[in-house]
């Protein structure tokens, strides 16, 4: 029986993959800022651990209570929508922290474990946002293709060593909270709208309003995604997951 680590597991993506590992017969470790068992089913392969992916204790804590794993997924994230120019670099450095900087910094912390056992998989989980630019999501975009860069480059670093490195790339996925969350941070992070670009942001809501029933990911496709990529050796590196996702990766110039 093997052991999984997931980041970001209170809901969305990394909660469907938890319970989907749980389900076909994985030892899971479920990492969450604020741990919470009851949304996972009870299960005595199932650990439920504290995480701050922006915290070196955190970090630090989470490995020596972890103990050896075969898997690691990268998936916890925030996001952020709002006007570059009305952007603090302050609430800049805080989404690199997360989306960034956190998955490199899990990723080290356990890489001394993969090597000593001369085996493993990583799977970092990136957006849709890098395979089409889109407005108001600068910040975020650049975080994540930071991160699609960081897992190319560490692929080649790692398989030496017998260690896997996968990147999952969903697409939107209305079953999430992403949207909203995005938004409202920008909010609470003092994101404001300079009264020149009043009228592009009005009209970037409207046509997203009018476009709602389009291609979506949902979030089956993306535990789908990272099930293979755990599972499937020969799976390629970036794996996109959606149907919109997978559109964007076709016509990417």
């Amino acid at each position: 029986m093997k052991t999984i680590l997931i980041t970001g597991c209170s809901s969305g993506f990394g909660l469907d993959t938890a319970r989907h590992f749980l389900e076909h017969g994985w030892k899971v470790i479920a990492t969450m800022r604020k741990p919470r068992e009851d949304v996972l089913p009870r299960s005595e392969h199932l650990r439920v651990l504290p995480l701050d992916v922006t915290d070196p204790a955190s970090i630090r804590k989470l490995v020596e209570d972890a103990g050896p794993i075969d898997v690691l997924v990268n998936n916890a994230g925030v996001g952020l929508m709002g006007v570059f120019e009305g952007t603090s670099m302050e609430t800049v450095r805080n989404t690199f922290e997360t989306n960034t900087f956190g998955a490199m910094a899990v990723t080290q912390a356990f890489l001394p474990g993969f090597r000593q056992q001369k085996s493993g998989v990583i799977v970092n989980v990136s957006s849709g946002t890098t395979l089409k630019p889109l407005p108001l999501l600068a910040v975020y975009s650049a975080s994540k293709a930071a991160l699609n860069a960081f897992t190319e480059s560490l692929a080649l670093e790692l398989q030496p060593l017998n260690v896997r490195v996968s990147l999952v790339i969903p697409g939107r996925s209305p079953e999430t909270p992403f949207a909203q969350n995005a938004q409202s941070r920008g909010q609470n992070q003092g994101v404001t709208v300079p009264e020149a670009y009043a009228g592009f942001v009005r009209s970037i809501f409207e046509q997203r309003t009018a476009h709602a029933s389009g291609p979506v990911t949902r979030s089956a496709d993306v535990v789908e995604a990272i099930w293979r990529a755990v599972n499937d050796p020969s799976s390629p590196l970036r794996l996109p997951a959606g149907a919109d996702a997978v559109e964007m990766a076709r016509t990417r110039p």
